[in-house]
């Protein structure tokens, strides 16, 4: 793992604490795994990572939707299911399209993540976002 992915997921791993279950790294063709909690690793194992991260990438398309539509920019999407929530956002808006995307227990009061945005941008602001790229296909 890179320094750039190293101070990422250590701004996630803060954030989330103990509700952290998951988080990659994603582009137009491949994924990292960068964290899974142990407890989460045998859900995953029976889980269609590929299509969870091929679902993921459709917010490309949908970012420039919702920016031309609301005339504001995407910073982003938190999905809620039962037991768990889903929190997507982009490092950057141009060629280089990676995302990246955590898992988290539901928590009983919410989680803040306007405040996990922020921590990410400050996490990567002044990193190439070449740095960021997914290594492997995990």
């Amino acid at each position: 793992m890179s320094d750039a992915t190293e101070r990422l997921l250590v701004s996630i791993r803060r954030f989330g604490g103990e509700s952290l279950r998951d988080v990659w790294l994603f582009d137009q063709w491949t994924h990292e795994q960068l964290y899974v909690r142990s407890d989460v690793a045998s859900d995953l194992s029976a889980l269609d990572v590929d299509a969870l991260i091929d679902n993921e990438r459709y917010g490309y398309v949908t970012r420039d939707t919702y920016e031309s539509l609301l005339d504001d920019e995407y910073a982003y999407t938190v999905r809620g299911f039962e037991k768990t929530e889903q929190f997507r956002t982009f490092l950057a808006d141009c060629d280089h399209r990676i995302g990246v995307l955590a898992g988290f227990d539901r928590s009983g009061g919410g989680h803040d993540f306007a405040r996990l945005h922020e921590d990410i941008v400050s996490a990567v602001e002044e990193t190439p976002v070449e740095e960021f790229v997914p290594s492997t296909c995990d």
